[in-house]
């Protein structure tokens, strides 16, 4: 992982309304950091819709653009166009949307716009659930957790959907994955998306401690430990969904003690805590194995992409 310099220029003020400890609010600051101030925002309804502050003011000092909870990535191609037709070729154009209004609600229209290839950075941040309306199961809540729809009697028993699979199908230019406990890799990540033209996907890992049932000060450490455990891999993958790259220098920690830390897990049975370990091994051996498979198709490029 090549660090990169964090830029000291601030794009998001005080005044938002995020809970203590919210990965999201962090997320923001990053990302426009690498952005700057060239960008316009897209948001649908999620936690973000809210954090930014009422209306009229605004915690953000980029332009953004409300939109419904189906529509960030079709109203983000609108505003490309529409920018593109006064002149304007400079301005990044980013949707950054939940996980509710992007693995279910706004597949559609994320769906559509990574097929037409449309120039411009989608960013999911995923909570793993609909935090803003009450804490409900989404379709990347992980397994085993508890939600006020999947409570402890009923807790969620289907895997977490799997977001870069999806997009990777779709052959669009960049995907990556970022969490708000690497710095250095998430800028450098939103660095690299904006010097791509054509549909980027970041899929960032920010923790909610409301809905987590965690220690709002044990979020960032609980983010590093997501990708410590392997529970969520640091990966970029490049050259229209061919090439695949993880991230591996770091020093393993368990699964069990990530999940132990989080009240939503408290109900578990060792046997079941056990059965997410194996699957969280398993799924790192088959993205290993990806990997290993790209880097040996023909035609593809082999330099270090500093990842």
């Amino acid at each position: 992982m090549k660090p990169a310099r964090i830029p000291e220029e601030e794009y998001m003020t005080s005044g938002h309304v995020a809970c203590q400890g919210c990965g999201a609010t962090q997320a923001m600051r990053f990302a426009l950091k690498a952005l700057g101030p060239k960008t316009a925002l897209v948001i649908p309804a999620c936690c973000w819709s809210v954090i930014d502050g009422p209306f009229p003011h605004s915690s953000l000092r980029v332009p953004l653009f409300h939109t419904a909870f189906e529509a960030a990535a079709s109203t983000a191609s609108g505003l490309k166009a529409g920018l593109e037709m006064r002149g304007d070729t400079e301005t990044t154009v980013m949707a950054w949307a939940g996980d509710g209004g992007t693995f279910d609600i706004g597949i559609q229209s994320l769906s559509g716009a990574a097929e037409r290839n449309e120039d411009i950075i989608y960013t999911c941040y995923d909570n793993e659930a609909y935090m803003n309306t009450g804490i409900q199961r989404s379709s990347s809540t992980p397994v085993g957790a508890w939600t006020t729809t999947t409570p402890v009697a009923h807790y969620k028993k289907r895997p977490k959907k799997k977001i870069i699979d999806i997009m990777a199908a779709h052959s669009i230019p960049y995907i990556a994955t970022a969490s708000v406990a690497f710095p250095e890799d998430f800028i450098r990540k939103f660095k690299k998306a904006k010097e791509i033209k054509g549909t980027r996907f970041i899929h960032v890992f920010a923790p909610c401690p409301t809905g987590w049932k965690l220690p709002p000060e044990l979020s960032v450490a609980m983010a590093r430990q997501a990708v410590t455990s392997k529970v969520f891999p640091l990966l970029e993958v490049t050259e229209h969904g061919k090439r695949w790259k993880v991230w591996k220098d770091f020093e393993p920690t368990p699964v069990r003690d990530y999940i132990k830390a989080q009240g939503r897990f408290r109900h578990l049975k060792d046997e079941e805590i056990k059965a997410i370990e194996e699957e969280v091994e398993n799924n790192w051996q088959l993205l290993l194995a990806r990997e290993q498979m790209s880097m040996n198709l023909p035609g593809l490029n082999k330099e270090d992409d500093d990842s």
